[in-house]
């Protein structure tokens, strides 16, 4: 057998290409659909996956396979069953979750119905819609890229349903839907900067949104919230930098204890207390002014610089943002935060409050749940016997406790293992290995066993190394969990056992390494700073997307008023500039539509020379008349001696009714030159030429 393995396979373009038309639309769609539903393929469940990806398979084979579409009976099946599926995953048909999986099942459903223009153009408008919900989810840089390129898709789509006739090639279509989405971009870009702000869609609250701290802390908990490497909070400084080690962003501050999960107190009984009075900061105090820029956490707390007193300035504006009451010194919401914000503050870095706590908070914040962590309780209770510290106040119990820990064999791990049993018991004295709410959970038991107040703080501490476009980056890996103890005299007084046992973690805000995926494993063999700078260019070009674009609000619309000499102070002026630009653009408008209509197309003006030089050879040339037409007209007035003229001319009108990538300005050009060639050498221009006076 003689076998020819030079012969090329054809390209897809070429089998593309050979498809009929309606087989190589239909698919050309089905693709745009597949991009667009992609993303909310990652959030959905795997069963309404496996019944999209299965329909828009199916649909695509029956368009290669030019088979019949199947029943409604099949379709309304296959509905029962999406509806099932949505049913177990969101417990209800109602509200954005559920409404979003619905979409994109009847979106896929819908192809299997592609049976006239009406159901075509029901699948485009279903289409922009599914583009919209996207940013009911994520307003990043990289889904608005996403979701351009999805538009543009549609957009050619729809381009293509409007050009019935022939076989228009996808790339014109393409392109004729890049120029009219370049035409409608300077009226969206003026519609954007001048538009009055209205809240975003996606500041609604929902289970999609991202989770950071909790209002209760298990051990465990902040060891798996340090493993993500998202960004949680952007801060920029107005002067120098805080040294890292007091770089604390102050979260929920958790205080009630049941022996295995400590919670933040509730809301009612830390209003009831009496609100610690600050003292006045003294001479020499050191002032912080930042900003900070918060993802939306879906938190009931700002996770602001310990310690901000004074009321932050947000954008957008926070009506429901509660100052700090009792002595947490937490800045409380009414509602979790679902949108970026931005926000410019002030911290101290140092401050001493009230020395009182009242005989009810003396005894709430030394209680321990009877018959838990008895061993370390009775460890706690010898320490303090001992001569040198039977007398000592909060701070040098505090000391001591940090002494122990440095001085023994104690592990600062993200993997510490189960602790079943007494999870204090067995860490403090057994294993001892923790992550950081290990340390702070032992610490505070054994300060509360020795009758000293403590309670725990979560939140962030530290940042990135390195800044990142003017940003110093706070990733969820930047989670933390300390102490606070109460010292006679002073206050509340931080303590963090995690920098006895991991100082770089506090002092060079080095957390510990996650284990690297394929990827970021290879990037890091290839070149250890390779994956750094990468997502560093990434999170600027994001940051800026954020400031730029998300950041866009009423402040920034009156700023730029301003700058371009127009009054537009309030909402009001405003609406006024924005009627007054639409009316300008429509005035553009409708003066680059009388000129388009104006002018003529390639074939128009080589119609026009055509007719001027048969009108020298004495044969009228009407504009409705083809080609073939005029070089009939030709023959019949000359004969024989225009037979070459008549024969350029019917090779045009091959040229004008051939495939639409044959009928080009390029080759109109070439063929009239060669016509006017022709033209000059036929003998009844010589005969013309010989009657001229």
């Amino acid at each position: 057998m003689n076998l020819n393995m030079n012969i090329p396979l054809p390209s897809l373009a070429g089998r593309v290409s050979r498809l009929p038309r309606d087989t190589r639309d239909t698919l050309f769609m089905l693709a745009v659909i597949a991009w667009t539903v992609a993303p909310h393929l990652l959030r959905l469940s795997i069963g309404i996956d496996v019944l999209c990806i299965a329909v828009l398979a199916w649909r695509a084979w029956l368009a290669v396979r030019e088979a019949p579409l199947p029943g409604r009976w099949t379709l309304l099946g296959v509905v029962f069953v999406a509806a099932g599926l949505t049913w177990i995953n969101e417990h209800t048909l109602i509200g954005k979750d559920a409404g979003v999986t619905l979409l994109v099942v009847l979106m896929a459903l819908k192809t299997m119905e592609l049976r006239a223009r009406r159901d075509a153009l029901v699948v485009f408008f279903l289409g922009f819609f599914l583009v919209l919900t996207q940013f009911l989810y994520s307003q990043s840089l990289l889904t608005s890229l996403a979701m351009g390129a999805a538009v543009w898709g549609w957009l050619s789509a729809l381009t293509l349903a409007h050009m019935p006739t022939g076989r228009p090639p996808l790339r014109e279509a393409g392109l004729l839907a890049l120029r009219a989405a370049a035409f409608g971009t300077p009226v969206m870009i003026a519609l954007f900067l001048v538009f009055p702000r209205l809240p975003p869609l996606w500041a609604m609250p929902g289970r999609g949104a991202h989770t950071g701290l909790s209002d209760q802390l298990k051990l465990g908990d902040v060891a798996e919230l340090a493993q993500d490497e998202s960004i949680a909070m952007r801060v920029r400084f107005t002067g120098t930098k805080p040294p890292p080690q007091a770089m604390y962003f102050r979260g929920p501050v958790l205080s009630d204890y049941d022996g295995l999960t400590w919670r933040a107190e509730p809301p009612l009984r830390e209003f009831d207390r009496r609100q610690a009075e600050a003292r006045p900061a003294p001479k020499g105090t050191r002032f912080v002014d930042y900003e900070l820029t918060i993802e939306p956490l879906r938190l009931m707390w700002l996770p602001l610089l310990d310690y901000t007193q004074a009321t932050p300035r947000t954008s957008p504006p926070l009506a429901d943002l509660l100052p700090p009451a009792g002595d947490s010194l937490q800045w409380r919401l009414r509602a979790p935060l679902g949108e970026r914000l931005l926000l410019q503050a002030r911290a101290t870095l140092q401050l001493e409050r009230s020395p009182e706590l009242t005989a009810y908070q003396q005894s709430d914040l030394t209680a321990l749940p009877a018959g838990r962590h008895p061993r370390t309780v009775a460890w706690a209770q010898s320490l303090h016997a001992q001569p040198e510290l039977q007398n000592a106040d909060a701070t040098a119990l505090a000391t001591a406790v940090l002494r122990h820990i440095r001085s023994s064999q104690y592990t600062y791990t993200l993997e510490p293992g189960t602790y079943d049993k007494d999870p204090v018991d067995e860490f403090w004295l057994d294993r001892k290995l923790g992550f950081c709410e290990h340390y702070a959970s032992a610490f505070t038991v054994i300060m509360r066993a020795m009758g000293i107040p403590a309670r725990i703080v979560t939140g962030y501490q530290g940042t990135d190394e390195t800044e990142a476009d003017g940003y110093w980056i706070v990733r969820q890996s930047h989670a933390h969990a300390w102490a606070e103890y109460w010292q006679q005299g002073r206050g509340w007084l931080r303590a963090d056992p995690t920098s006895a046992v991991a100082p770089d973690r506090i002092q060079r805000s080095r957390a510990l390494e996650v284990p690297q995926g394929l990827v970021a494993g290879t990037l890091e063999a290839v070149s250890p700073d390779l994956r750094l700078q990468l997502r560093q260019f990434f999170e600027s070009m994001d940051n800026r997307w954020n400031q730029w674009v998300l950041g866009y609000g009423k402040q920034q619309q009156f700023q730029l008023m301003d700058k371009l000499g127009l009054d537009a102070r309030d909402t009001g002026q405003l609406v006024r500039v924005l009627v007054l630009g639409l009316a300008g653009l429509g005035l553009a408008g409708a003066a680059w539509a009388w000129w388009d209509g104006r002018r003529r197309t390639p074939w128009q003006k080589l119609q026009a020379r055509v007719a001027k030089a048969l009108a020298r050879l004495d044969v009228p040339a009407p504009a409705h008349a083809s080609p073939g037409a005029l070089a009939q007209a030709l023959l019949a007035r000359h004969g024989e001696p225009a037979r070459s003229l008549a024969a350029s001319l019917s090779a045009l009108q091959a040229m004008r009714y051939a495939p639409a990538a044959s009928s080009t300005p390029l080759t109109f050009a070439a063929w009239w030159r060669d016509f006017r060639r022709t033209l000059a050498a036929s003998p009844i221009n010589a005969r013309k030429k010989a009657r001229l006076p």
